[in-house]
């Protein structure tokens, strides 16, 4: 799936569901601290999605949709934990595109793949709103955070850490 294609689902989505959001138009950015200030918020509000790889024994390979804030990086030894898994990190750039059906540094933080479960670092929860690339590098999403909790239905998971 295409990220304009990716845009135009998301925005459905969010319509359909009469969620409250506004979309945020600004110049091409895909580093967070970076488009944090493009688009005037603190980075602990952006909601910043990573694939994340984890081997479960020497044959099985899963993935996950991590959501943690703009400002924390990603706990993979939490990750590896609550799989089970003996290895975790980042999935290889390809998988994490195909999986997500846009490119790395616009994943919003929603699945629409059964094979990436989603999860979230309920520190994000604390702010009335979150701010995220919506599947395009020049476009962002400030969504109200009850609505993304009660559209996206993420599993709420302390992964994220300083």
């Amino acid at each position: 799936m295409a990220s304009e294609d990716m845009y135009r689902k998301l925005i459905a989505l969010l319509d359909e569901r009469g969620a409250t959001y506004r979309v945020i138009e600004h110049e091409p950015e895909g580093v967070t601290e970076a488009v944090s200030r493009l688009r005037g918020h603190d980075p602990g509000q952006a909601a910043k999605c990573m694939v994340v790889m984890v081997k479960v024994g020497k044959k099985v390979t899963r993935y996950a949709a991590a959501v943690i804030p703009g400002d924390k990086r990603v706990d993979f030894a939490r990750m590896k934990a609550l799989y089970g898994g003996t290895y975790a990190g980042f999935a290889p750039k390809e998988v994490a595109e195909e999986l997500a059906g846009t490119p790395v540094g616009t994943i919003p933080p929603f699945s629409f793949d059964e094979r990436l479960p989603l999860f979230v670092d309920p520190e994000l929860f604390r702010h009335d709103e979150l701010f995220f690339n919506a599947a395009r590098f020049d476009r962002t999403i400030a969504l109200a955070t009850e609505d993304y909790r009660s559209i996206a239905r993420p599993r709420a998971e302390r992964i994220a850490q300083p």
